[in-house]
């Protein structure tokens, strides 16, 4: 089968390096010296260093070609960059199942990737979001992950799930995809909180509080949106939160423990190198919040600290100054 991988990030790459085992796999990037150093020196070396490119693995510069036969199209852009995709997939009349991997927000409209998806391109071919706990890492180094397949046409995802699972990469199947791409989404935010409170020197006991309260603020604006709670409770909710905000491999951890340190918000990307999408996702959510009156604190709390508004100490003591209130509030 002939897979075809859109954006070779750091997450792209692993997915392409994973499905290399079994299918013919070609990764696009935009740049066409990209993609000649990663066919001459079959490595990634800026955004996956390390992980050797498997012979069934073609990177490419030239959209058209990878385009061409391809049975299955993965989007690996980030949020930032996949409505450009797509109307670039829609000028093509590309019919190619899709799959994508970005999570968050888009940056001004508050849209989820599948609402930019109906919005950009109306008439688009089957398509579905690959989320759950998973670092781009350890997919590349065929480590065993669970993810889940979201679309509202079930079929469709439980076929993705099954043309795109090895055995050590287990899909499973959901129709819940609002509550799949809004847990990919939250998880971002409340790991820049936890690597906010491990940098501040917290400990474990608060790092659990913030996992267990962020998981109740995102279920509260997740039922509110539509999503199960069932969603919440698995791989792309609760799974992949804990692996966020406890993973030493986590961007959006590290930016916060950056950020604890006193580091600037521009200092601390500069030096992660890679996209952290819960800055852009901070900030919306906690727009959306307020707009349908979710109380959601951790969010407004992070959101503040990244614009500028308070230090991260200042935040935390606010946190632990709110009015008591019984848990399941």
């Amino acid at each position: 089968m002939n897979v075809t991988v859109l954006g070779a990030g750091a997450w792209g790459t692993a997915m392409a390096i994973r499905l290399a085992g079994t299918h013919r796999v070609r990764l696009w990037t935009r740049s066409p010296d990209h993609a000649e150093a990663m066919r001459a020196d079959r490595v990634n070396a800026r955004y996956l260093p390390g992980q050797t490119l498997p012979p069934g693995l073609e990177p490419s510069a030239d959209l058209a070609a990878v385009l061409d036969a391809a049975h299955w199209l993965i989007a690996a852009v980030p949020s930032s960059g996949f409505r450009a995709l797509l109307q670039t997939l829609r000028e093509g009349a590309v019919s190619t199942p899709l799959i994508w991997l970005c999570k968050g927000f888009e940056a001004g409209t508050r849209l989820l990737p599948h609402e930019v998806l109906e919005q950009a391109w109306p008439e688009h071919p089957p398509a579905g979001a690959l989320s759950g706990p998973s670092f781009a890492l350890e997919v590349a180094r065929g480590l065993p992950a669970a993810l889940t397949v979201a679309s509202r046409d079930a079929e469709f995802a439980r076929a993705a799930a099954q043309a795109l699972h090895d055995p050590r990469l287990r899909l499973y199947a959901s129709t819940d995809v609002v509550g799949v791409e809004l847990g990919g989404a939250v998880k971002n935010v409340i790991a820049i909180a936890a690597g906010i409170s491990d940098g501040l020197g917290f400990g474990l006991n608060a790092r659990a509080a913030l996992v267990t309260r962020g998981l109740a603020e995102l279920t509260r604006l997740g039922l509110l949106l539509g999503g199960r709670p069932e969603t919440f409770m698995g791989l792309s909710g609760m799974g992949d939160l804990i692996l966020t905000c406890t993973g030493d491999l986590s961007r959006n951890r590290q930016l916060g423990q950056r950020l604890a340190a006193g580091e600037s918000l521009e200092g601390a990307l500069r030096e992660l190198g890679h996209v952290a999408e819960g800055v852009v996702t901070a900030q919306e959510l906690a727009l959306l919040a307020d707009s349908l009156a979710v109380d959601m604190p951790i969010t407004q709390a992070v959101a503040g600290i990244l614009r500028g508004a308070m230090p991260p100490r200042e935040a935390v003591a606010a946190l632990l100054a709110r009015e008591l209130k019984d848990e399941a509030v």
